[in-house]
């Protein structure tokens, strides 16, 4: 599933080639991609909106458009593309927006599990989400009694988009690697300095995925080469490239988590 980077690297590649084009028709292929309005309503409502800007919130890609906000989330397969009005559409192409200019904007969803939706009201979507690590609210101090608050694993606390928005398994084990911290610990045992270890490394692997464009380990994102600087996600049996230690998988939430022994005892 594109995380934070991922879906930022997106936002930042489209915004040139979208700003200031107009939505001449949108073709709705599967009904279920669109959460809300109608299929009627949504095709009659974007027709003739012009993109105004392209931001991101969390993972999810938002859209700007002269009279609403269309909110896209690309969940386990989703795919934005840019093509030429022209082309042909592909199997799992689940709503095109026909642009001017010639363009025209596909969402792919091999596993149809993205959603998007049209709204004059994004706050019913997004007012949920935790804070953004790059946000002014996303403080040391914040996430230090945000932690307290609660008394939750760290790594499933991480993942909740309601305590911080972005994160996914990727980056939320590297930033546990890089902060010394085992992903079983409670959120409540961690100290203040251990908390701005945390902070320091959320910020620096979200930094450093979107230098990289992301990451891309699947057949959806494509985009980057985060992937060849893992320290632990994905490494499973592997030496620790800190300490030499066989890097360990295990099961949290049903997730699959990857961390170091040593650097992260429990």
């Amino acid at each position: 599933m594109p995380e934070l980077p991922e879906v930022e690297t997106i936002a930042r590649k489209l915004a040139p080639e979208l700003i200031g084009r107009t939505i001449k028709e949108a073709e709705l292929r599967w009904s279920r991609t669109l959460a809300i309005p109608s299929p009627k309503h949504f095709k009659e409502q974007i027709r003739g909106q012009k993109i105004l800007g392209v931001s991101r919130r969390a993972k999810y890609l938002i859209l700007h458009l002269s009279s609403f906000r269309l909110i896209i989330h690309l969940r386990m397969s989703g795919d934005l593309l840019l093509r030429s009005s022209t082309t042909e559409p592909e199997k799992h192409d689940r709503l095109i927006l026909k642009l001017s200019g010639g363009k025209s904007l596909a969402f792919n969803d091999t596993r149809k599990f993205g959603r998007v939706w049209l709204t004059t009201a994004p706050e019913e979507i997004l007012g949920n989400l935790g804070p953004e690590p790059f946000g002014a609210d996303f403080t040391q101090e914040w996430l230090y009694a945000a932690l307290h608050a609660r008394r939750r694993q760290l790594k499933p606390l991480l993942l909740d988009q309601t305590f911080l928005g972005g994160l996914g398994n990727i980056y939320t084990d590297e930033a546990l690697h890089r902060a010394k911290l085992h992903p079983l610990n409670l959120s409540d045992s961690v100290s203040k300095k251990q908390a701005q270890a945390l902070y320091e490394a959320i910020r620096a692997v979200l930094k450093e995925g979107i230098r990289r464009n992301g990451a891309s380990i699947d057949w959806v994102y494509r985009g980057g080469n985060f992937q060849n600087h893992f320290r632990v996600y994905d490494r499973a049996g592997k030496p620790c490239k800190v300490c030499g230690t066989t890097i360990k998988r295990i099961t949290v939430g049903q997730r699959g988590t990857h961390f170091c022994p040593r650097c992260q005892p429990g």
